[in-house]
Formats: structure tokens, sequence, C-alpha cells
């Protein structure tokens, strides 16, 4: 039997499914707790639990999934009608053993992911251009929103992963060789899932570096601009404070020529610094 149950109709559905009391009582408190390891196997019956993440819909919440598997039921719970419907959705033919109804299940789930992996990875490189060359001020919330993403969907197929091992022990022999060999497949597909999320991972953080070297570098720029201006007037500070001092004794003071001589020599300085600082390439 294969169904898709709402978390709080657990006590009118419990009665229907082809186990003994214990795994009754096992499944009733999982339910009614919803903390549940992502894979869990008893003698009868398999448990799955994760957090779904939904990325054909704009919500960015997930949404727990209970999955029981046996050799005769097959039962999925969630939390609200919609997604009771889009998991009824995942399902193939009623005809199948609960085993490949799984298998289907979890081919369902993960039909567009690749897909969508790719198009965002397109999103994230667009943005990378767009920001570099223009300086864009929400660029770095842009970066943020993107591993935000990404930490969720690494979450989500982590605990696919888990599931996938765990179904793949077969600790209870629930599943045949060739349903292994099925179910493997489906692991690999979760793993470049999982591979691709983590190399955009790698790759927002490069952007991330990237954007702020460049920061750093104009900062520097900048610096370095301010450091030639204080430089170029630091002589002409010194001599003004020399001569500020207003002695009696100092014959420039007195001079007619003290002025022009004062002024003659001050850019004379300033223009021997500049000539050195673009010999030097400083600027």
């Amino acid at each position: 039997m294969q169904r898709v149950f709402l978390f709080q109709n657990e006590d009118n559905e419990l009665d229907g499914i082809h186990i003994d009391n214990v795994g009754k009582k096992i499944l009733k408190e999982h339910l009614l707790t919803r903390r549940t390891a992502s894979f869990e196997w008893y003698p009868d019956f398999d448990l799955c639990s994760f957090n779904w993440y939904d990325i054909n819909s704009p919500e960015t919440d997930t949404e727990r999934i209970l999955i029981y598997f046996s050799r005769k039921d097959l039962l999925v719970y969630c939390e609200n009608a919609d997604t009771q419907v889009r998991m009824t959705n995942f399902f193939g033919s009623e005809n199948k053993n609960t085993e490949r109804q799984l298998h289907d299940f979890l081919v369902g789930l993960l039909a567009c992911d690749m897909d969508y992996i790719d198009n965002y990875e397109d999103l994230i490189t667009d943005t990378e251009d767009i920001g570099i060359s223009s300086h864009s001020q929400d660029y770095m919330l842009k970066i943020q929103e993107y591993r935000k993403e990404l930490l969720r969907l690494k979450r989500y197929y982590t605990q696919l992963q888990v599931i996938c091992d765990g179904l793949l022990d077969n600790a209870n022999n629930l599943i045949c060789e060739d349903g292994l060999i099925h179910f493997n497949i489906v692991h690999n597909r979760i793993d470049r899932c999982h591979a691709a999320v983590l190399n955009l991972q790698d790759y927002v953080m490069q952007m991330r570096e990237t954007y702020q070297s460049q920061i750093d570098i104009e900062q520097n720029e900048l610096m370095k601009v301010f450091t030639l201006i204080t430089t170029l007037f630091l002589p002409l500070s010194l001599m003004v404070g020399w001569y500020g001092m207003n002695f009696h004794n100092m014959p420039e003071l007195s001079s007619p020529w003290g002025y022009p001589v004062f002024i003659i020599i001050s850019i004379g300085i300033s223009l021997g610094l500049i000539l050195y600082f673009k010999k030097k390439k400083w600027f």
C-alpha cells in the first residue's frame, strides 16, 4: 500500500498498515515528536526523515517529511495539504512493489534539481560579471543570499545522502539485489547534486574574496594619493613653521627679496617632488 498522509491525521491512519503493535508504537512516537534521524532501520521497516526543500517554489522554508517503508507499505507523512498533493505526484504506478515505488519517489524528488543547480550557476556567474564591472552596492547582499540558498541545498542533499546510505546498507533485507542497483543510481545522482552545490559554495566564496580584494586595492590607491599629497606639502609645512618663529635676527624676514625667494623655493621643491614621484611611477 502506498499512501500520503498529513502529520495531524496519524491517529486515524495507523490501523491500516501491516506492522505489529511495537512497530506502530515506534511510528506513532516519531509522528508525534517529529524528531527523527534521517534514517533508522528496524527488523521489518525503515524510517526516513528529511526537510524537503522545494526548488520549484519561491518559498525558502523547508517542510518535514517522514517516510515509512516496509515490504507491504510505503507511507509518506507531510505537514500540509499542498505538500501532500505534490508528494503524491512523485509516486509511480501503484502496481509496483513498495521498493520500486520508493525508488520512483526519490527520483521524482530529484527530477529537476540538476537543471536548477545549473541555472543557479548561470545566475551567480552573471551577478559576478555585473557586480565587478558596475560596483553595485547590493553585490554583497546577493552573495549572502546565494550563500544561504546553497547552504539550504547542501543540508537537503546531505539528508538524502544519509537516507540512501541506509537503504543501500539494507540491514533488514527489505531491498532485493536489483533494487540496490537502482538505489545506487539514485545515490550517485544525489552525490552529483551535492558536489555541484559544494563547488558553487567555493565559487561564491571566491567571488566574495575577489570583490573584497578589489575594494582593498581601491582603498589602497586612495590612501596612496593622500600619502603623496601629504609628502608633497610636508617640506612646505617645515619651511612655514621655520620662518613662522619670528626671531629678530632672521635676515630673510627683513630682506625685500625674502618673500619672492620663499615662493620660488616652495615651487621648486613641489616641482622637484612631483618629478621624483613620476620617475618612480608612484602616480
